[in-house]
């Protein structure tokens, strides 16, 4: 069954575009539905779209938070046709200006063709055609939703907290010892400060959630090495260090977490990066252990597929090291698929 809702009639009038990260869909929704006096155009749990005939405008929302008075992801500009797009993107490249080109990309459930550009204060803008509309997000690019009780200042709610960068992570947390239920990175291992930065967060957050607590940890990392230091365009340029999937493990399973997962490892989206690495979107959950059972062995699965999947959720991407527990490693090592991991103490 194709995933085609219906093709997009070419529009008589370009319309301006901006894309808002909001950390409330369902409220963001509501206040433009009234602000509008309509519905909006597209309304997912992931994703809604308003376009506006007068003045032309295609407004559209992302779910996660963003730090107070930084909630604009991109700006953009929708065209008829390609040959306008190419007739833009023409001029652009002739004036000096670099871009970068997208053709067929599926993306804010729609089948377009675009390219990216920044301006001089770092503005990304995004210059695009729609062919067809879509019943998916896109299955290159991917956004993963935040829960909507996130606060994006600074407070716990629920007993939950989250660090989203480019905020500074603190010196020491705002909160008692093992006072949390919850406790979620955002891209926090993506800052200047690099893995040691990192190891500090995870350290607050050890401290802060109680035994069985979770942790949640999103960020931007690579199939390999990243080569020197990133320097991304737009709001992109908040990412100033890029692991490989290894290093955010090792480290939560150093800072003394258990039943490390990887939950997401999808392709990042619009990042504008040409180093040439592949750039993804990893996101993992751990649990703060109780003292008994701390990852003690890791497990590197080598194939012969790109993953595999424990009883109980875990995944194992091929050549990645995941620190387990002994009992864990045991039960690994006595499956049928033990032959496939290799087993190592963790140093």
């Amino acid at each position: 069954m194709s995933a085609v809702l219906s093709p997009v009639t070419p529009a008589d009038v370009s319309k301006f575009h901006f894309s808002l990260w909001v950390a409330d869909l369902g409220r963001t929704v509501a206040f433009y539905r009234v602000l509008f006096g309509r519905e909006p155009h597209k309304s997912y749990p992931d994703y809604a779209k308003f376009e506006v005939e007068e003045p032309p405008l295609v407004l559209s929302f992302l779910p996660q938070p963003a730090p107070r008075g930084e909630s604009l992801n991109h700006a953009g500009l929708r065209l008829p046709d390609a040959a306008g797009l190419v007739e833009v993107q023409r001029r652009l490249e002739r004036a000096g200006y670099s871009t970068i080109r997208e053709d067929g990309v599926e993306c804010c459930y729609a089948l377009q063709t675009k390219f990216w550009v920044t301006d001089p204060d770092g503005v990304r803008w995004e210059v695009y055609t729609v062919h067809q509309n879509l019943g998916h997000y896109g299955r290159t690019h991917s956004p993963v939703a935040v829960p909507a009780s996130a606060d994006p200042i600074g407070g716990a709610v629920d007993g939950c907290w989250t660090h989203a960068l480019p905020d500074p992570f603190p010196v020491r947390l705002p909160f008692e010892d093992a006072s949390l239920d919850g406790v979620t990175l955002l891209n926090t291992f993506n800052s200047a400060g690099g893995p040691a930065a990192f190891a500090h967060a995870l350290a607050e957050s050890a401290r802060t959630l109680r035994p069985g607590g979770r942790l949640t940890v999103r960020g931007l990392a690579g199939d390999r090495p990243y080569p020197g230091t990133p320097d991304f365009p737009g709001l992109s340029a908040k990412y100033r260090y890029v692991p490989v999937p290894g290093e955010p493990l090792a480290a939560i399973a150093a800072a003394g977490f258990r039943d490390i997962e990887i939950e997401t490892w999808k392709e990042a989206c619009c990042v504008g990066d040409t180093s040439g690495v592949n750039l993804r979107t990893l996101s993992l959950t751990a649990w703060k252990t109780a003292g008994n059972d701390l990852p003690a062995v890791s497990a590197r699965y080598e194939g012969p597929f790109a993953r595999m999947t424990d009883d109980d959720g875990i995944v194992f991407l091929r050549g990645v090291a995941v620190p387990v527990s002994a009992g864990r490693a045991e039960l690994l090592r006595k499956s049928a698929a033990g032959s496939a991991f290799h087993f190592a103490p963790l140093n």
